[in-house]
């Protein structure tokens, strides 16, 4: 396996694979252990909450709510609501039409939504429910009524990842929502895929440093991690106003975050040709050259030279590097978790002197080891093993032939860092063992400044642990 490249003959969880040169062979079980994925309409939740007055609902059985609430919940520590059609036993043979229309209608009446994301569930899509002439008959049923905008997303777990909901989910925000030519707004879309609260604020902060506005789709830097309130809110404050959503198709451009998604009709290509909107596509920002290929994007879009006060963040991040590459350099690394943080994080770490040996995702045909190669370059001296469609016995099997120093990704390797007795850097979603993972800064010289002195303190930290002396002074 030294120096493999996988692209996309990654078999699946019911082939063999063999890897040469380690003595790993592949599964030969037919079910997933323990995921390196979450399902589908998680991820649409998610990317619903990014609009401001929006519900999430979910097409399907109450459980499938309550599973995702959990997950969001521990990670975010922010209220979640959600809400279902409920279908039972009944729903499953005679359709869940009637349930789609009444919750709709309750969501609309109770929490005052103004906009209503519709997700299908794997019942849903297996009975055959045709939601897009079921909403048909809901708008013509209830016409008299001032309604809600309703956007619905196809999202079968059984049919990807929890970012293919996500994406999905914007792509059919831009089509549904922003519909008709707007005049010129001299302002910029931005895609930013699944990061956090905070890294979506600091996106922001970027683009108006360049002297521009951005429409952010979606945006839940409030709604996903607010301030305390006296009062609860139904639906909390934020997020992309409906007003912004329809006036996308008058933007001077469109950037959307994401290597992985390079060959998937998305939002910034639906908008590109149906209304003329230049896109930029560009890796997430991690790191140095990534954050520079975003910063000459927008002094392309705009004009304008990099302001000063973030040339020096850039700057200070490079004299952190100086100081601190000694505690990492040479150190092997397993990178796990979604396919756009998998390929930031592997350009990062090959940056600061990391050697990525194995990087895993649960997500298929993402042609991963290509992006990877497109982003890092000539960093890397020898490419990592690069694995698609694989769940956490997979990445474990494969790791314990490659001597790792150190895990990177979500809370999900913990059970492993544990065992082996090597650091885990937490990174992505979810992070429900420790505090702030909605607060994490990881994208812009800011955030790999951030990003790198966890990382660095989280190696000190084992050192100092295993240390017979418990040396304090480094």
């Amino acid at each position: 396996m030294n120096g493999e490249i996988v692209m996309d003959s990654v078999p699946s969880s019911v082939e063999l694979m063999e890897s040469p040169g380690n003595g790993y062979k592949g599964p030969s079980h037919a079910a997933t252990t323990n995921a390196c994925k979450l399902c589908t309409p998680l991820g649409a939740t998610l990317a619903f909450k990014g609009v401001e007055g929006a519900i999430p609902f979910l097409h399907g059985s109450q459980g499938c709510a309550t599973y995702m609430r959990r997950y969001i919940i521990s990670h975010f520590r922010e209220p979640m609501d959600i809400a279902s059609s409920s279908l039972g036993e009944k729903n499953a043979i005679y359709g869940g039409g009637p349930n789609l229309k009444k919750g709709l209608l309750n969501a609309m009446q109770k929490y005052g939504a103004s906009v209503v994301g519709v997700a299908t569930t794997c019942l849903t899509e297996t009975i055959g429910d045709d939601v897009a002439r079921l909403l048909a008959e809901f708008r013509t049923e209830f016409g008299d009524l001032p309604l809600a905008e309703v956007v619905h997303v196809s999202t079968p777990s059984y049919n990807g990842t929890h970012m293919d909901g996500f994406h999905g989910a914007v792509k059919a925000m831009a089509d549904q929502l922003c519909v008709e030519a707007t005049p010129a707004n001299g302002r910029v879309n931005l895609m930013p895929g699944l990061v956090s609260p905070a890294d979506i604020r600091h996106l922001k902060e970027i683009v108006r440093a360049f002297g521009m506005e951005p429409i952010v789709l979606p945006d839940y830097s409030e709604t996903l991690d607010g301030p305390a309130l006296l009062e609860y809110e139904n639906i909390p404050s934020g997020g992309t106003p409906l007003a912004d959503i329809r006036s996308m198709g008058g933007s001077r451009a469109s950037i959307e975050l994401g290597r992985a998604i390079s060959t998937q009709d998305t939002a910034g290509t639906s908008l590109a040709s149906r209304f003329g909107v230049p896109l930029h596509r560009l890796g997430l920002p991690i790191g140095i050259r990534e954050t520079d290929s975003f910063f000459k994007a927008l002094k392309d879009i705009t004009g304008r030279e990099t302001p000063r006060d973030l040339a020096l963040e850039r700057g200070r991040y490079i004299d952190a590097l100086v100081d601190g590459h000694k505690y990492v350099s040479g150190m092997r690394a397993v990178v796990y978790g979604e396919e756009d943080l998998c390929v930031g994080l592997t350009s990062f770490l090959a940056e600061i002197g990391v050697r990525p040996v194995l990087v895993a995702t649960g997500a298929r045909n993402r042609n991963l080891a290509a992006h990877i190669q497109a982003a890092c370059g000539d960093v890397l001296r020898e490419m990592p093993a690069v694995r698609e469609g694989v769940d956490f016995f997979d990445i474990v099997e494969e790791a314990k032939t490659l001597a790792p120093d150190l895990l990177v990704g979500h809370s999900k390797g913990q059970r492993a860092a544990r065992e082996w007795k090597i650091p885990l850097l937490r990174v992505g979603f979810p992070i429900h063992d420790r505090f702030g993972g909605q607060r994490q800064l990881c994208l812009g010289y800011r955030g790999a400044q951030e990003l790198f002195d966890r990382l660095v303190n989280t190696v000190l930290e084992k050192k100092q642990n295993d240390s017979d002396v418990g040396y304090g002074y480094l």
